[in-house]
């Protein structure tokens, strides 16, 4: 089953999520095929990363949020709120499912 992944930046300067980016990516790299699209939320301008999307495939919602919490990202508290779904691929899905 797919999940979205939601999750909004704390406010501030960025620092946060640059000191934990290497480990938050090699974190996703290392999960082999379980993300299957994902990168940060921008602000309205496009100038700075103000929070995560990702869709990955787990066997449940406990699944998904037990995974979610192993991010480096979320073990920094770098997130203010984090929300997590089921999700139906609907449209424009082929490359990503």
């Amino acid at each position: 089953m797919l999940f979205v992944i939601h999750a909004i930046d704390r406010e501030g300067d960025g620092s946060l999520r640059q000191a934990n980016r290497e480990a938050h990516l090699t974190f996703l790299g290392g999960s082999g095929d379980r993300v299957k699209l994902g990168g940060p939320m921008l602000s309205e301008d496009g100038s700075r990363m103000v929070g995560s999307m990702l869709v990955i495939e787990a066997e449940s919602l406990q699944e998904a949020k037990d995974w979610a919490a192993n991010d480096p990202y979320k073990k920094a508290d770098l997130f203010t709120c984090v929300d997590i779904r089921p999700w139906k691929a609907a449209v424009g899905t082929t490359s990503i499912i």
